[in-house]
């Protein structure tokens, strides 16, 4: 059977009071380890910011490093709708002029009009890719398509499904309008290579007359078949009066890191400019500098100490955010093995109060106009490590501080067991203080039993020695 039990009854001591109030005073180092821990999980969370920002200057530096980080290029076209130009990082600095005679086209047939719905025959249509020369057809190294037709099913527009569906070359699809329906049939690739020829068996025997499947046929010279709207062509132009062809009307390999997209011929010529993207470089050294500037103000919030507020940063006096600091700035006043410029403040990337980088436009633009000696700072090589480009050494020295022994991440890791030993002392704190209210609870409750016991013998013996005088 249950007992019911109510600490203090026997006593009328506030024995839960009592004991609440003991456990508590086991129970106060948590105050303190509790603010450790948020001031640890401050830290650890800085620092997680400062890994973060760490790599992304080494990611600038090391754009900086290479030589791709140097060679952006644009190239611009006096008649852009004429003639379109794009053009890979390291193509060489050029001015050239073009004309364009004639576009890249892909051969179109239409077939004659019937009415919609009408089937067009049984049997089969073979279509193959190849070159026209007159009404001679010289077939290209594809495999044949032949396509199964059936009068029963097939109307002009399930066999131009079936012609899609073949994957020959060539499109199909129907135009409709006042005299009935046509089949169109157009080849998927521009050039003179990239025609098509159009064979049919015709189950009525005839092949080529003009009823039946053999409609469907296309071939010069047929004229009971399709009718050819469109001549397959190469692509026709002249680039500073040297003729080029193409059977496509984008030319990839022509010049060397350029694209060329003709678009329209033209009546005059096209000017095509290939120069040195200073601003897109411009814009990568602007990314060095703000991936420095961002870190160095993070480093500098986190050791700051507010006189006015008489706040600490979250990393205030610690060692190695100091290190680091320190290390980082002083980089920036090192020198590099190149010339004529070894320090970053040569070029306009100045070091100024508060360890802040900023870039003198004026140098800045007279360094753009000695371009190989603005990219010898940063990607020079030399036998001291120190005295490298500063692409390598930046690059290079952000690498070590976030590798797995690096300084960073000892320095997390480091944050990180504190905090792992800082929860095992609170859990030490409340699995003592939770035993200890145990313990007390047990004493107390023996002792409210005992007093409990005495307090009832007392009434008893009161209770007699009243009897006993009225005796």
């Amino acid at each position: 059977m249950a007992t019911i039990s109510s600490p203090g009854i026997g006593s009328g001591l506030d024995i839960q009071s009592i004991v609440s109030q003991l456990v508590a005073l086991e129970k106060a180092p948590l105050t303190q380890l509790k603010t450790q821990a948020t001031s640890l999980q401050t830290k650890l969370s800085t620092m997680g910011t400062i890994k973060s920002q760490v790599s992304a200057l080494g990611d600038a530096a090391a754009n900086l490093s290479k030589a791709s980080g140097w060679d952006p290029v644009k190239a611009t076209s006096s008649n852009p709708s004429a003639i379109g130009v794009t053009v890979k990082a390291g193509a060489p600095a050029t001015s050239i002029t073009m004309e364009v005679q004639n576009l890249a086209k892909a051969q179109s047939t239409a077939s004659a009009a019937v009415t919609a719905g009408t089937a067009m025959g049984t049997g089969s249509m073979t279509i193959e890719l190849g070159q026209w020369s007159g009404s001679s057809f010289t077939a290209g190294s594809g495999t044949p398509v032949t396509i199964d037709i059936d009068a029963g099913k097939d109307s002009l527009s399930s066999i131009a499904s079936k012609i899609n569906d073949s994957d020959a070359g060539v499109s199909a699809t129907v135009l409709r309008d006042a005299s009935g329906e046509r089949l169109l049939v157009r080849s998927k690739a521009t050039g003179e290579e990239n025609a098509f020829r159009i064979t049919v068996a015709d189950d009525d025997g005839d092949d080529t007359d003009a009823a039946g499947l053999s409609r469907l046929a296309f071939s010069v010279g047929n004229a009971n078949g399709m009718s050819r709207s469109q001549n397959a062509e190469n692509a026709q132009a002249t680039i500073n009066g040297v003729p080029v062809t193409s059977a496509s009307n984008t030319l990839s390999g022509t010049l060397t890191g350029m694209t060329i997209q003709l678009s329209q011929e033209t009546t005059a010529p096209v000017t095509i400019d290939v120069t040195n993207d200073t601003e897109a470089i411009r814009s990568n050294v602007k990314a060095f500098v703000d991936a420095y500037n961002t870190l160095n103000s993070t480093l500098t919030s986190a050791l700051r100490y507010d006189e006015a507020t008489k706040t600490a940063g979250p990393l205030q006096g610690d060692a190695t955010t100091v290190g680091l600091q320190n290390a980082l700035r002083g980089m920036m006043r090192s020198v590099s093995a190149s010339t004529p410029y070894s320090r970053l403040s040569d070029v306009g990337i100045e070091l100024k109060s508060g360890g802040k980088l900023e870039i003198n436009a004026t140098k800045m633009d007279a360094a753009l106009d000695n371009l190989d000696d603005l990219k010898a700072l940063f990607t020079s090589t030399s036998s001291d490590p120190t005295a490298t480009g500063f692409g390598w050494k930046i690059k290079n020295f952000a690498e070590g501080l976030i590798d797995a022994d690096g300084t960073v991440s000892n320095k997390t890791d480091a944050l990180k067991a504190s905090i792992k030993r800082n929860s095992l002392d609170q859990d030490r704190v409340n699995d003592k203080a939770a035993r200890t209210e145990k313990r007390l609870l047990a004493q107390y409750n023996a002792m409210d039993a005992a007093v409990g016991s005495l307090n009832g013998l007392s009434a008893f013996v009161s209770q007699q020695i009243i009897l006993w005088n009225k005796s």
